[in-house]
């Protein structure tokens, strides 16, 4: 079983069994998919040069919209706009983020620096708000009923299984969070 990350002279480091490095590829590579564009935007010249994606549009997927969220909710025109200056630079830092967290994964023992560790935070938490929209959890008690499944014997369907690996990134995610701060404190 993975070992919280801990903070210490070399790094934040932390300890991931294979079949848990396993997962987090296959998630992290789940979510480089959703964040890239099925189809390459055709923009003018213009739109291109000054970063304008001109084919953007509301995602349809619940889950894409949580990580790509409208900034701006009153007003249609306005979160258009926005989202057209700023989601292609958006899919671009979470994916990279993602990637690097995957290129971590080729041995038991990671040693992040302090910007691995803040691409790794990121990876976490865009896998944890796909799982939460997928598990639908929505307030406190929604939760705490996916926060009660703790054991992969329990697990007998889908959203038990999908449960137990919303709470082993929100563990994994915490920690790395602690460390980061413990890692602070130390520099201070």
């Amino acid at each position: 079983m993975a070992k919280a990350f801990s903070a210490g002279r070399r790094g934040i480091t932390g300890f991931l069994e294979i079949a848990e490095r396993d997962l987090l590829r296959k998630l992290f590579a789940d979510i480089i998919a959703m964040l890239e564009p099925d189809t390459p935007a055709h923009e003018d010249p213009l739109a291109a040069l000054i970063g304008l994606d001109m084919d953007v549009s509301v995602p349809g997927d619940p889950a894409l919209l949580r990580l790509l969220p409208d900034a701006v909710r009153n007003d249609d025109d306005a979160a258009l706009e926005f989202r057209q200056l700023t989601e292609r630079s958006l899919r671009e830092t979470k994916i990279g983020a993602l990637r690097a967290a995957s290129m971590g994964l080729d041995s038991e023992k990671l040693v992040l620096d302090p910007e691995a560790a803040k691409l790794w935070a990121m990876a976490l938490n865009d896998v944890r708000l796909v799982l939460a929209e997928r598990l639908e959890i929505r307030d406190e008690e929604d939760a705490e009923k996916v926060h009660q499944v703790q054991d992969w014997g329990d697990a007998e369907d889908v959203e038990s299984y999908l449960s137990l690996v919303y709470n082993f990134v929100s563990w994994l995610q915490e920690s790395l969070v602690q460390a980061m701060l413990s890692a602070l404190a130390r520099s201070k």
